[in-house]
């Protein structure tokens, strides 16, 4: 028996977080949605998940602070985070990617395999 692996995203757009909810249940992963940074924030200390999609834009606590706290956590930093955004601009991605070093950087809209790709070479796994 393989170990689902559990992703969390960080998202204010309850539509967004049911899209990636339907794309990911159905690939097999134990899915968790948050509405907003701080209980984003506060259900990575609890959960502990595999993988976490994170939106930037949100309102209270963004994306970035989120990102800052995380890494800044020494038992939470190892957790790997995929920016997904509106923020579509190169210098937002270079911004994410290069600076920040977030592990993946996919502007939003984006279609399903672009999503499962992403998470599939972040946890090195093939994902049919």
């Amino acid at each position: 028996m393989t170990i689902r692996k559990k992703i969390l995203c960080i998202e204010d757009e309850p539509d967004m977080i049911e899209l990636v909810r339907l794309i990911l249940e159905r690939k097999g992963f134990d899915f968790r949605g948050a509405d907003s940074g701080q209980v984003g924030l506060d259900m990575i200390r609890e959960e502990k998940p595999d993988l976490v999609l994170l939106d930037l834009m949100m309102p209270g606590m963004d994306g970035w602070e989120v990102y800052r706290q995380l890494k800044a956590d020494a038992e939470l930093k190892d957790i790997p985070v995929i920016v997904v955004t509106a923020k579509a601009q190169s210098i937002d991605r270079v911004l994410g990617l290069h600076i920040a070093r977030v592990d993946a950087y996919i502007t939003k809209p984006f279609g399903p395999q672009e999503l499962l790709d992403s998470i599939g070479n972040i946890l090195n796994m093939k994902i049919a």
